[in-house]
């Protein structure tokens, strides 16, 4: 019995924890943004995603932008449980990485009419692997076995989670100035959705294979999102703001290899014992993975020919976009972001610029889980733009996030009862370079 318990708490687990679903909206694609934060009112490029309308008073003619920015994250778990094995505790090291992440941005705009596109990764983008596992895994499974006076040197457990996440998106925006004034734009962003979950759970004890989990399961789907956006300017003020829908993406399951095989028992027995567990990554059942509603504002003032400033406000609606296994249901809000940032023309040729950027999440015990979790934080940006000549323009920038550590008390793990609690930690590190075409 004891043994049955212990594989079906593994295949639990490996249920959860291969759903690393969470808040997934970027807003960084821009090298402007990396190195100033608060994009909201430019007249620049990168308004062709942070302010259509704004590029009503834009260069007249083409632009176009090309950028490249590479991320690297830590996502730690520090797991203590006075009592068990002693008095246990271990962090668990999870490394998030992606490759260098592109953007493209082009526009054109004649008297009052503009016309621009924008290509990134628009939500998640980059991996997450955990090479020792998660709490969730080896705490119940260590738990089980020492109520049998199994220890640790009689078994060997090899557990491993990894996953990707990629919402590419392509934005189209049509702008027209409606005053000297003011401009509106309307326009849409088609995102698709390429994600996949991979992982295996795999107990031998004295040469029994007690437990075999498998999974390869890959998720692709679109979505569709319609954006409009205002921009005022007179003057040295400049006052602007953009809602985006909500996007719904519902990807199906393409499961190259769903295996679960446990020691004794029959495949009929397994699925029985199982259940939903299992059905979840059938070929073709289908998961969400919605993008929120989001509303930005943002004002922005010419305090003389070389010093601007920006105030910006972001309202990202996480509460009311779907999620897998409904986790948006336990968040306590949506997600409240507040930047600022200044730009700084040294001379004709460098501006120097900097900002700041608070991320507030309504966070809840329930939302946190091993495999997927958010720390509020601040993200500090910094760097320049070389005028190249009349043309060519350079950018560079670096931000990095500071997050405050996220504690949770647990009195359970996979429903075996131990008090003890998750402290889950990030890093977070951009570096990006861009250059910008007039013609």
């Amino acid at each position: 019995m004891m043994k049955k318990l212990l594989i079906l708490t593994a295949m639990v687990s490996l249920s959860i924890c291969v759903r690393a679903g969470g808040l997934m909206t970027n807003t960084n694609y821009h090298i402007a943004f990396d190195r100033m934060m608060a994009r909201g009112a430019t007249f620049d490029i990168d308004a062709a995603y942070s302010n259509p309308a704004g590029l009503a008073w834009g260069h007249e003619g083409w632009q176009l932008s090309l950028n490249f920015q590479k991320p690297w994250q830590d996502r730690d778990i520090e797991t203590t449980i006075p009592g068990f094995m002693g008095d246990f505790n271990h962090k668990f090291n999870g490394k998030a990485s992606a490759p260098i992440v592109p953007a493209l941005f082009a526009s054109w705009k004649k008297d009052r009419i503009a016309v621009s596109a924008m290509i990134g990764i628009v939500g998640s983008g980059g991996f997450v692997e955990y090479k020792e596992g998660v709490p969730m895994f080896n705490v119940p499974i260590m738990a089980l076995l020492a109520q049998s006076g199994v220890t640790p040197d009689m078994y060997t457990l090899d557990s491993q989670m990894k996953g990707k996440q990629y919402i590419y998106g392509g934005q189209l925006n049509f702008t027209y100035k409606i005053t000297d004034y003011l401009a509106a734009a309307v326009g849409f962003r088609a995102n698709y959705y390429d994600g996949y979950y991979r992982g295996h759970v795999v107990a031998d004890m004295n040469g029994t294979k007690l437990i075999n989990l498998q999974l390869d399961c890959n998720q692709r789907g679109w979505g569709f999102a319609p954006i409009i956006s205002l921009n005022y300017h007179q003057g040295p003020i400049t006052v602007a703001g953009r809602y985006e829908f909500r996007t719904k993406i519902n990807v199906p399951n393409d499961t190259k290899e769903l295996t679960a095989e446990i020691a004794g028992m029959t495949p009929e027995q397994t699925a029985a014992v199982l259940g939903n567990k299992v059905a979840a990554y059938q070929d073709g059942v289908k998961t969400r993975y919605d993008m929120p509603a989001l509303l930005a504002l943002a004002v922005g003032i010419d305090f003389s020919s070389k010093l601007r400033g920006t105030l910006e406000y972001h309202f990202f609606d996480d509460k009311h976009a779907k999620m897998a296994g409904d986790r948006q249901e336990t968040l306590k809000r949506g997600t409240h972001e507040f930047l600022a940032g200044v730009e700084y023309d040294i001379n004709e040729k460098f501006t120097v610029s900097c900002g700041a950027q608070r991320t507030d999440y309504g966070l809840s015990d329930d939302y946190q889980q091993n495999t997927s979790f958010a720390c509020d934080s601040w993200s500090i940006g910094l760097g320049g733009a070389w005028n190249i000549n009349e043309k060519i323009r350079l950018n560079a920038g670096y931000f990095i996030s500071l997050y405050s550590d996220y504690e949770k008390n647990q009195s359970q793990y996979m429903g075996l009862p131990m008090a003890g609690k998750d402290v889950y930690s990030r890093t977070n590190n951009v570096i990006g370079i861009g250059i910008d075409y007039k013609f």
